[in-house]
């Protein structure tokens, strides 16, 4: 059965950084797209981020230079590296494995989430 296991939330000045993690198992990691959506109280799931099978990357506007996806398949893992963190970062942040239609990306599974909270 195939899990998704995300890591690294928590607490965070702004201004500051956090890494969230998200453990695969299952079948062959490298053979999916990944990516990393979130959601804010009272607001709808929202894309952050995916990258391709051959690393080939893409975010959204709030996350586009600040934050950066990455995937080590020898340790079935996917990072996200948060820097400059927002109060408007608050979410619970979700890691999901799925395909692209084109360009689009279509998340097929989710983990359960890790909570980010960005306060002073």
């Amino acid at each position: 059965q195939v899990q998704l296991v995300e890591s690294g939330g928590g607490l965070v000045q702004p201004g500051g950084s956090l890494r969230l993690s998200c453990a695969r198992s299952g079948s062959i990691f490298s053979s999916w797209a990944m990516g990393w959506h979130r959601q804010a109280p009272g607001k709808q799931r929202e894309f952050v981020a995916r990258i391709t099978r051959g690393g080939g990357t893409m975010y959204s506007d709030s996350a586009k230079g600040r934050f950066t996806i990455s995937r080590e398949d020898a340790k079935n893992t996917l990072y996200l590296q948060m820097n400059d963190l927002k109060p408007d970062d608050t979410a619970v942040y979700y890691c999901s494995e799925g395909y692209l239609v084109q360009s689009d990306y279509v998340p097929s599974r989710w983990g359960q989430g890790t909570q980010v909270t960005v306060s002073s």
